[in-house]
């Protein structure tokens, strides 16, 4: 079926099984766009579960309220990119809270977090990971994803021109860095 049919029935008939279609066409994709921000299997699992439920619950909502999806893609990709910032944001309270629990509590062992991949990172995506954020996410659904210049400007919130401007910069400087020309 084709995505606007499946749109049509989650928002009219709240069909799961048309869900699930969508579901089975996008959770790869989002999740390894999730892997690709946090490193950690089990939490890029959890997100993807949480930015289909969150999809969902906004696919279903009343219509009157939510403006018409023109792409589930930059839908899911907007709420995946949501969905680690806010992860990002507990992150950081959660290690601001143990540091002021390990300075009240002096005997507490120190607390040492150890970056942990499932998967050996080639050069280039270690070199990606060293780019500015906003460039690292340009490249990642331009040519990981393989979004349109428009679907990434839905994602990330920014005019066109702006997500051409930043695609281009982030290329120059990933062919700085890499030493090569294509």
């Amino acid at each position: 079926m084709t995505e606007k049919f499946l749109l049509y029935r989650i928002r009219t008939k709240r069909d799961s099984d048309a869900f699930g279609e969508l579901y089975d066409g996008y959770v790869e994709r989002i999740y390894r766009f999730i892997y690709f921000k946090i490193s950690n299997r089990e939490e890029a699992e959890d997100l993807t579960s949480d930015v289909f439920l969150k999809l969902w619950n906004y696919l279903i909502d009343d219509r009157s309220r939510r403006p018409d999806v023109k792409s589930v893609s930059g839908l899911a990709y907007a709420i995946a990119r949501n969905t680690v910032v806010d992860w990002y944001r507990d992150r950081a309270k959660k290690q601001e809270q143990a540091l002021i629990e390990e300075l009240v509590e002096p005997a507490a062992a120190d607390i040492v977090e150890k970056l942990h991949t499932a998967y050996d990172a080639d050069q280039l995506l270690r070199v990606i990971k060293t780019l500015k954020q906003e460039y690292q996410e340009v490249i990642l659904l331009r040519f990981i994803e393989e979004l349109s210049i428009t679907e990434i400007a839905d994602v990330i919130g920014k005019k066109k021109t702006a997500v051409r401007v930043t695609l281009h910069r982030a290329v120059k400087k990933l062919r700085e860095m890499t030493g090569t020309r294509n």
